[in-house]
């Protein structure tokens, strides 16, 4: 049975993971570990690999934040298998206005209170339509660490990888708010999904990455 190593969204956990169906498979899930100050994305999935991933052709699956980090990883291992969804393989597939931001830094003063607050706008632009969704991104949001947050957020906006390694096939909703469609360029754009599509269209993911691993 082939083992993926499953690294998970900005402030989730597991969790992200649950509605997919991985009986095919040994999944191993990343915990994310503390980032050193101004650490960048690469040199933080350097030491995720050093400490989770000991395979020399591991199958590596990445959400989000966490694509990022498998793209990070796949670059260093190049008989990896490599699937990223609702995610970006390059700067310049991040949104062009995010780039505010970095100009005006205000995510560094962001309170604890506005990273724990569950919105309507988070809602939205994660794409949570279903009871269920909705619940799992409440209980995310209460949980999350404002500290890495600000770090993730500071160590996207600066992240300068152009390089899309052979190894990654890209999964992406045609409806992501977060990471709209028309920036990225996918192997496989599912035309219903929303950035939280492994949750809301998890059957449909679960089936494609099955087919993914076979081949």
């Amino acid at each position: 049975m082939k083992t993926i190593y499953c690294i998970p969204g900005l402030g989730a956990n597991e969790k992200c993971f649950q509605y997919l169906d991985l009986s095919f498979a040994q999944p191993v899930f990343i915990n994310w570990i503390q980032p050193y100050k101004n650490e960048t994305l690469q040199q933080y999935a350097m030491r995720l690999k050093e400490q989770f991933i000991h395979d020399e052709n591991p199958v590596i699956f990445g959400l989000s934040l966490g694509g990022m980090l498998a793209i990070e990883i796949a670059k260093t291992i190049p008989s990896a298998k490599t699937i990223i969804i609702s995610s970006a393989k390059t700067k310049n597939e991040i949104p062009y206005y995010f780039k505010v931001f970095k100009l005006i830094p205000l995510y560094r003063l962001l309170p604890e209170w506005v990273v724990r607050k569950q919105t309507a706008i988070r809602n939205y632009f994660l794409g949570a339509k279903k009871t269920a969704i909705k619940k799992y991104v409440k209980r995310v949001a209460e949980k999350a660490d404002a500290n890495f947050y600000r770090w993730a957020i500071g160590a996207i906006l600066s992240w300068q990888n152009k390089t899309v390694p052979p190894n990654v096939f890209h999964i992406h909703g045609a409806n992501d708010k977060l990471l709209p469609s028309k920036f990225i360029k996918a192997d496989k754009l599912i035309s219903s999904g929303g950035h939280l599509m492994i949750l809301e269209n998890a059957e449909e993911v679960s089936s494609l990455i099955r087919r993914l691993i076979a081949d």
